[in-house]
């Protein structure tokens, strides 16, 4: 005997009403499908603006030679040639960063379910933001500064050649290394959010970040010096307070409902 469509058609939304929401394999199974599609992306976007990057690869070389008053030498016929192929694929990357935050933002949302959409948005726009901070804060002023104080260190009979391939790696890695570390505060409030460490720990160890903060600046800093230490931990530290008044807006999910 056929089943009427009325009862078909009724018993549907009665079936999807009883279906268990989607459990922890699933968020990540979903997380884990969204993040390759979204590494794919961000493959293509960094391959075609490091394309077009290569033909700005010079002018920036010129620009972190002239702000660093450094002289370069090559000690190898392709050398030029590969760091030139290195800094525009770093370019690429640069340009891309507002992408591949986005990416990567777009790709955990199913982990955290308690984040809402806009909310997201915001952490991509405040990622932006922070990254570009750093980034700008360590051309202006830690790299040149840094890299003067090094050089003074050449004597009548030492003349610094310093080899673009190192001094290119020596400047992305404290560009990169600046943009990734100014986005301490949003570390702490996603760490605040999904309940993993209570803002309470970090307010109760300031002390042992102060600690950090300095032993990791001093670690980064090209410079031995406490003025150039100073430059890199007081933003810094700044950036922590930042992250706790930060934590106690967006706290944990279960205590803003």
């Amino acid at each position: 005997m056929p089943i009427p469509l009325t009862l078909i058609a009724m018993a549907a939304p009665a079936a999807a009403a009883g279906a268990s929401p989607p459990d922890d394999g699933d968020r990540v199974y979903r997380a884990l499908k969204s993040l390759r599609t979204s590494f794919i992306r961000i493959g293509w976007v960094v391959i075609l603006l490091s394309i077009a990057g290569y033909y700005l690869a010079e002018p920036v070389l010129r620009y972190l030679r002239d702000l660093t008053a450094v002289k370069l030498a090559a000690f190898g016929i392709p050398e030029t040639f590969f760091t030139l192929v290195v800094l525009a694929l770093a370019i690429g990357v640069f340009a891309s960063s507002p992408y591949i935050l986005y990416a990567v933002l777009a790709g955990i949302r199913p982990l955290f379910p308690a984040f809402s959409a806009g909310m997201m948005r915001g952490f991509w726009l405040a990622s932006v933001v922070l990254f570009y901070a750093g980034v700008l804060f360590c051309v202006r002023l830690s790299l040149p500064y840094g890299v003067e104080f090094l050089l003074e260190f050449e004597g009548p009979y030492v003349e610094a050649l310093i080899s673009v391939e190192k001094f290119v790696s020596f400047c992305l890695v404290f560009v990169f290394g600046f943009g990734i570390l100014f986005e301490l505060p949003l570390a702490m409030i996603l760490l605040g959010r999904i309940g993993a460490v209570p803002r309470a720990t970090f307010a109760r160890n300031r002390r042992w970040a102060i600690l950090f903060i300095t032993i990791v600046s001093a670690v980064i800093t090209p410079t031995p010096d406490a003025f150039n230490l100073a430059m890199m931990a007081v933003p810094l530290y700044l950036l922590y307070e930042v992250g706790l008044l930060g934590m106690r807006l967006y706290g944990p999910a279960e205590k803003k409902s």
